[in-house]
């Protein structure tokens, strides 16, 4: 996704900076500035923060599962409290995160530490952009596309519908579009775009 999300805001003219550690500023895209720093550790990023209009939190554990509290509290919690330190010292006026969507009723570990980090993005002086897509089908996670009827299917039932639009899949192009969306629209305060506001913004945007 932020491989993506980088080529997508050079093709369209922005500035970019992105955070690497020791020995990947390789990977990173052409066109972009790498910045050497530890996404754990906000003293080894944040002077190369600003300036900047928006800060884009990306990191998290990969391939999250119930099992993995830990990870989530020591990678995901901690990486995110150290990019809102970095963007608030840094001067950022505009934060955006991909949360989860909730409440769902499993993963519950992993909602938790992402309804964490999101409460402490609405302690900050920055306005915040907060995605919560629920799954992302790209390279690699295609297999819950074959959900999609059952999807259609639960979203026209009054007792299911709800859940079912906020619970479901949206593609990796969706989420770049929407990530570019709210880079180049910030808010004045919070904003949230959960599954359906994701999704609709592919027409808001062509």
């Amino acid at each position: 996704m932020g491989s993506a999300l980088v080529r997508r805001l050079l093709a369209r003219g922005h500035r970019v900076k992105v955070l690497a550690r020791a020995g990947s500023g390789r990977k990173v895209a052409g066109g972009a500035t790498a910045v050497t720093g530890n996404a754990l550790d906000a003293a080894t990023f944040s002077a190369s923060v600003g300036p900047a209009d928006t800060f884009v939190h990306l990191v998290g554990t990969p391939h999250p599962a119930p099992w993995k509290e830990r990870e989530f509290r020591a990678v995901d919690l901690e990486s995110l409290r150290a990019s809102a330190a970095a963007a608030a010292s840094g001067g950022v006026g505009h934060f955006i995160y991909v949360s989860v969507a909730h409440p769902a009723p499993v993963m519950k570990a992993y909602i938790q530490v992402r309804r964490e980090c999101e409460e402490i993005l609405r302690d900050q002086s920055f306005a915040s952009t907060i995605l919560r897509p629920w799954y992302v089908l790209g390279p690699g996670h295609q297999w819950p596309a074959m959900l999609k009827p059952v999807y259609a299917m639960l979203a026209l039932l009054p007792a299911t519908g709800e859940g079912a639009r906020r619970l479901g899949l949206v593609t990796l192009e969706q989420m770049v579009t929407a990530l570019a969306w709210a880079v180049e629209n910030p808010p004045d305060r919070t904003r949230i775009l959960d599954v359906p506001g994701i999704r609709g913004l592919r027409q808001r945007t062509d």
